[in-house]
């Protein structure tokens, strides 16, 4: 079927065509409701009608919509309009592979890109147990962004050929476009498996063929298999091996080569046996693995021409060797200072609760940092320094404060209130521990990793393959409230940390601390304000605006001689007592520059598609915002290191300060009538440190009054339910989630469970209760993935889950018709939410826009109407390269 420009689906309005295929004509559209551009997919009349065609749309709409990933195109919707179903998709603008392959063969750094954002996705649908079965050059855009895989109206989970009867493959001239055979075999010929020719069952390895044929086209500008009719094809693709890339094009490094050729083998199980090895091969290649610029051997009659040439290259290197490496290391010698910018459009996510300074690895031959921009979600990326390509390591989404094992091959990370681990060339992630807060951690050479689950605890110790965390520092509560950023030392028995107190106390008491893993030695090293590194030889630790130097025995914990500056101006984090450099083991360092550490933050509403409305008060350091009943007023923590509450009159933008008594306050919420504000705070006059719920009148009048507190235990994230009937809260003790408890506020009955955990470390963390009161909306880690889920209040008993590739912080419109939640830091997403004869119904998840989350984490509110939302917004404008000096001790030797 045609559509004309102008006519209506729901509320999206047809504007032109964009290209049609045998599943389906594909439209650009405008969303009326949110103001953007969409691509609209129909299924054609004519074929809505086959039972088995429709079901293969509607598949489509499953398979995309579990799936999260920047590489793979988002779906937005799916609806039924009189007698026509569409899918709803991001729009891209850029042109397909196939496109830029006709105008000739990718450059060798733009192909290797290309493949990796590619292999990345199909390592992502395979994970989810989706087959895509009809790769190709023109199910791949290339946009500003990178790669975006489409079309997944093949897709069947868990792979198996789709057989169709009583249609036939058609016969097109050869040298036209790929051809795409609506018939017993599902796929575009040219770059389909032997398995799914022959009718077989096809699985993830069938898109890794079809992947192979890719990348062939991207490095030759041919294809891989050709025939002048479709029997001819299928004969080749079944029986024949394409020609070596290296005689198309001769400069074809030999790894590469290999990684296609094991893609097309005939036998599946000859072929990568997932995504996830191929795509971490291509960054190996990417990072000159193997010395992957040495090119390919020329074939036929060069042969003897090129053995000539190498004989003669190998005299004159041989005469030359000796003067080139004295002068390289006469120049290696010598201090270096270089930049490093982060990927195109994105920013380090560095400072904050949520950030991470760049970290070198302990060889000093890459880099790895948490990055963020407008179309990638916040993740771990690592930089090989020979190389200008870094690489995004998927399954990393949300990670903060990275750190790396000492062999450089494994990463250590923080997401999801895990301590996890993941290889560094990219792999599975692996949970380890609860982290619901981190402060840090280190990777010892004994395989034990050192860690600060949360930002008032001590140090914490868990064995890299797995098991209980047991402590290895005690907060003494006199002295210190936090100890944090862990580093091990180089005999494996001993490590530094940081310790303070959040609210004062002795300066003599705070710094650097020196300590043996069995617990015999802990002592004051050096009184700072930040945590500090070793290194080459020296402790290297924060003053003011620089980092200095001096000369420490790590076996001993002794330092000699005078401390001397090594940088200046380097960035320092006061909020979590942090200078953002590191230091490899070669007499390498990296640092962000300047004089404060904190971005800031800017409050500003924004429509339904994320466009700004209106700028609210001052630019500063806010953290979750709250919209008052009668959205007049806003509640906010603020301070630097103290978070305390305050109170902005949003129309006016004058703030004032709420609390002002010693310890750290957490969480916050209004009462239903907005007269008052509950959070949480720390039991300052007692020993045990742990937090109580406190609540103050919103107008500053009145003392503090404490509701509710338990010895041992921490009471957090307070909120009342929507009728004032209940208080609600989290417990944790000791660094374990206990569960969501209510209070009954009428009467004296006791607090009870809401939801307890579904199992060991299934942390939650944010919870809202629908406007009516009978729904409770959580964000759980219970999958190894955080998602959103609802269940009935008070007691909540079964459950839906609403999110499908991740889900923090849900928020309720005040109609309780849909329910909002960040993915990331960066998307917010929406879901609608209807009940039916009791039963709960929950629409597809739908991003809404994307914006620039604060340290990683997205906070935001909504306005009663659900048509405008409330984002605490970072400001990246201090944000800039990251700096780097080689052999940083030679000029320490100069002074």
């Amino acid at each position: 079927m045609s559509i004309s420009a102008g006519t209506k689906l729901g509320p999206y309005v047809i504007e032109g065509p964009l290209g049609a295929g045998g599943m389906g004509e594909v439209y650009r559209a405008s969303d009326t409701r949110l103001g953007r551009t969409v691509a609209i997919k129909i299924l054609p009349g004519a074929h809505a009608a086959t039972a088995e065609l429709r079901q293969r749309f509607e598949r489509e709409a499953r398979a995309v919509s579990s799936l999260n990933h920047p590489h793979i195109c988002t779906l937005f919707d799916v609806g039924h309009e009189s007698g026509t179903d569409f899918l709803v998709m991001e729009y891209l603008e850029g042109e397909t592979l196939e496109a830029r392959i006709a105008k000739g063969p990718l450059a060798r750094a733009e192909m290797l890109r290309t493949a990796i954002e590619i292999a990345g996705a199909l390592d992502k649908a395979h994970r989810q147990g989706i087959v895509h079965r009809d790769l190709k050059p023109g199910n791949i855009m290339l946009t500003k962004g990178g790669a975006k895989l489409l079309d997944f109206g093949l897709a069947k989970p868990g792979g198996g050929a789709l057989l169709m009867s009583g249609e036939t493959l058609l016969t097109t001239p050869a040298g036209a476009k790929a051809l795409t055979a609506e018939g017993s075999i599902v796929g575009t010929v040219q770059y389909m498996s032997p398995e799914q020719l022959e009718g077989k069952e096809a699985d993830a390895r069938s898109d890794i063929f079809s992947f192979g044929a890719v990348l062939y086209e991207m490095a030759t500008g041919k294809r891989a298999f050709a025939g002048k009719s479709h029997a001819s094809l299928i004969a080749a693709i079944l029986e024949h091996e394409p020609k070596p890339i290296s005689e198309l094009q001769s400069m074809t490094p030999p790894p590469f080569e290999r990684v296609v050729r094991k893609c097309l083998a005939k036998d599946p199980e000859e072929r990568w046996q997932s995504a996830g090895d191929l795509a971490s091969e291509l960054k190996w290649i990417a990072e000159g693995g193997s010395q992957a610029d040495v090119p390919a051997p020329a074939a036929g009659g060069r042969k003897l021409r090129t053995q000539l040439a190498w004989a003669v290259a190998v005299a004159l290197l041989a005469g030359l060797a000796a003067g080139y490496f004295m002068t390289a290391r006469l120049r290696s010698e010598s201090p270096l200072h270089v930049e490093i910018s982060p990927p195109e459009k994105m920013i380090f996510d560095a400072t904050g609760d949520f950030g991470g300074a760049p970290v070198l690895s302990p060889q000093g031959d890459r880099v790895v940092f948490a990055a963020h921009g407008p179309d990638s979600a916040k993740a771990l990326w690592v930089r090989p320094l020979n190389s200008f390509v870094a690489l995004r390591i998927e399954g990393t989404e949300g990670a903060s404060h990275p750190f790396w094992s000492p062999d450089g091959r494994y990463l250590g990370f923080f997401s999801n209130g895990k301590l996890n681990k993941v290889p560094a060339a990219g792999g599975p992630v692996v949970a380890l521990a609860n982290a619901e807060n981190a402060r840090g951690g280190a990777w010892c050479g004994n395989d034990a990793l050192l860690f600060t689950p949360s930002f008032q605890t001590g140090v914490m110790k868990v064995n890299a393959g797995g098991g209980p965390a047991t402590p290895v520092t005690t907060l003494d509560e006199a002295k210190h409230t936090t100890h944090r950023w862990p580093q091990c030392l180089p005999d494996g028995q001993h490590f530094l940390y940081f310790a303070t107190r959040h609210y004062g106390g002795r300066s003599e008491d705070n710094g650097v601390y020196f300590a043996s893993l069995d617990g015999k030695e802990d002592r004051l090293l050096m009184p700072t304000d930040a945590g500090a590194q070793f290194a080459s030889g020296y402790l290297l630790f924060h003053s003011q605006n620089a980092v200095m130097a001096q000369k420490f025995d790590p076996a001993s914990g002794k330092l000699s001689g005078e401390a001397m500056a090594v940088l200046d101006k380097v960035r320092y984090d006061s909020g979590v007592w942090r200078t953002l450099f590191s230091a490899s083991n070669n007499g390498r360092l990296a640092y962000l520059p300047g004089e404060s550490g904190a971005t800031g933050s800017q409050l500003v509403w924004v429509d339904r598609s994320g466009k700004d409305l209106k700028i609210v008060g001052e630019r500063g350091n806010y953290a979750y915002p709250r919209i008052s009943p009668d959205g007049k007023r806003l509640a906010f923590h603020s301070g630097d290191p103290q978070w305390d509450v305050w109170i902005l009159d949003i129309e006016r933008g004058a703030r004032s300060r709420l609390t002002f008594d010693q310890g750290t306050k957490e969480g916050m919420a209004w009462s239903p009538d907005g007269k008052q504000v509950v959070y949480s705070m720390n039991k300052v006059a007692s020993g045990d440190n742990s937090l109580e719920i406190h609540a103050k009148a919103a107008n500053g009048s009145g003392p503090d009054q404490t509701l509710l507190s338990e010895n041992g235990k921490d009471l957090r994230d307070a909120q009342y339910s929507p009728d004032g009937r209940y208080l609600v809260y989290q417990v944790t003790k000791n660094n374990s989630f206990e569960g969501i408890y209510a209070k009954p506020l009428q009467g004296d009955g006791p607090p009870f469970p809401v939801m307890k955990p579904a199992g060991a470390g299934a942390l939650m963390v944010v919870f809202s209760i629908s406007p009516d009161g009978r729904w409770i909306a959580y964000d759980s880690a219970e999958s190894g993935v955080s998602e959103i889920y609802i269940a009935p209040f008070p007691r909540g008993e079964g459950k839906w889950q609403v999110s499908v590739h991740g889900g923090l912080m849900p928020a309720w419109s005040a109609n309780g018709r849909e329910l909002y939640f960040s993915v990331g830091s960066s998307e917010l997403w929406a879901s609608s939410i209807s009940e039916t004869g009791g039963e709960l119904r929950i629409g597809i998840p739908r991003l809404l826009f994307q914006t620039n989350g604060v340290a990683g984490t997205m906070f935001f509110d909504v306005a009663r109407d659900g048509q405008r939302f409330l984002m605490n917004r970072a400001i990246v404008d201090e944000q800039g390269a990251l700096r780097l000096v080689m052999n940083w001790t030679k000029e320490l030797e100069k002074k």
